[in-house]
């Protein structure tokens, strides 16, 4: 098996997370664990220079001590390909600056291994990858022609619009039959965004929890069940969303084992999927979150497995 020693890390600022709840530390924190070396920088700090990937950034310590929880060394000029391992974690949105970045890793991977895999997180929006499993989803609209928007509320009552590109519930709206702010709702995601919109079936069951589900490597190793605020219709955890622990249902065990070979065929070793009710609503690839509070619920270590799995993929 290929050893690994050094690892970098591809993420917002270490200073700007909450340790708490940060499946990204404690990704890093698990890899320090186990002797290897991280190194730190943020995606405006990489370099294409005559076929060469460069990232400026320092070489990170961490501590799992609220605002103590980070060192960080002197900034130095690394070559991305002397790296063993680089985790592509920074957080959406999946703009042309998310894109761009997957690019210029791709030059490195797969002697670097980059988890996960940029050509296939460039591929895999989490709101466009989901809809190859149709049948395990709520009805739902990719567009952002009004008239199809319209016939879409009618015919189902109440929908979920949101951005296409959007992340951590920012932009999501629930919208009943004859909600009159509809037209001035589209009008102002037409103004904000240039991709087209998300329009979804609304789950009532959404009030018992929408369930975030941790796979590696295809297969479910853990899950959160989150519930939304009694006055929001979003579950997630920063807009007021509540965990809760969880098991997995029969028909969660049968949805991810339907997307398994999908996630390993794609090189995806962490994944999160969430599930309302019966059906899934999204597939994320891109930074997946849930990690710690999978842990503290008494679960899996998640973490640690993910290391095992890039081991494995490294040998």
């Amino acid at each position: 098996m290929a050893k690994i020693t050094r690892v970098a890390v591809q993420m917002d600022h270490v200073s700007t997370i909450n340790i708490s709840g940060d499946s990204t530390f404690a990704m890093s924190l698990e890899a320090q664990s186990r002797g290897y070396q991280l190194f730190h920088y943020t995606p405006d700090k990489l370099s294409l220079r005559d076929g060469k990937l460069y990232a400026t950034g320092q070489a990170m310590t961490l501590r799992d001590v609220k605002g103590d929880h980070f060192t960080l060394g002197e900034p130095e000029r690394v070559d991305l390909s002397s790296m063993d391992v680089v985790l592509l974690r920074q957080d959406p949105p999946f703009d042309m600056a998310y894109i761009t970045s997957t690019h210029l890793l791709e030059r490195i991977h797969p002697k670097t291994l980059v988890v996960n895999d940029p050509a296939w997180v460039r591929n895999s929006p989490e709101k466009i990858f989901v809809t190859e499993f149709a049948d395990l989803m709520p009805a739902t609209l990719i567009t952002r022609d009004p008239a199809e928007i319209a016939r879409f509320r009618q015919e189902m009552g109440d929908i979920i619009l949101k951005p296409l590109y959007g992340n951590g519930g920012a932009g999501v709206f629930h919208s009943t039959r004859d909600d009159r702010n509809m037209t001035s709702l589209l009008e102002m995601f037409s103004q904000m965004y240039r991709e087209p919109f998300i329009a979804q079936q609304y789950l009532p069951a959404v009030r018992k929890g929408d369930k975030r589900i941790l796979l590696v490597d295809g297969e479910p190793v853990g899950a959160i069940n989150r519930v939304p605020a009694e006055h929001d219709s979003r579950s997630n955890m920063h807009v007021g969303g509540r965990a809760e622990a969880t098991e997995l249902t029969a028909r969660e065990r049968e949805i991810c084992d339907r997307i398994g070979p999908a996630l390993r065929e794609r090189g995806f070793l962490l994944v999160g999927i969430d599930v309302i009710g019966d059906y899934m609503t999204e597939i994320n690839v891109t930074s997946p979150t849930g990690i710690r509070e999978v842990k503290k619920f008494g679960g899996a270590d998640i973490a640690a497995l993910l290391w095992d799995a890039i081991e494995r993929r490294r040998g």
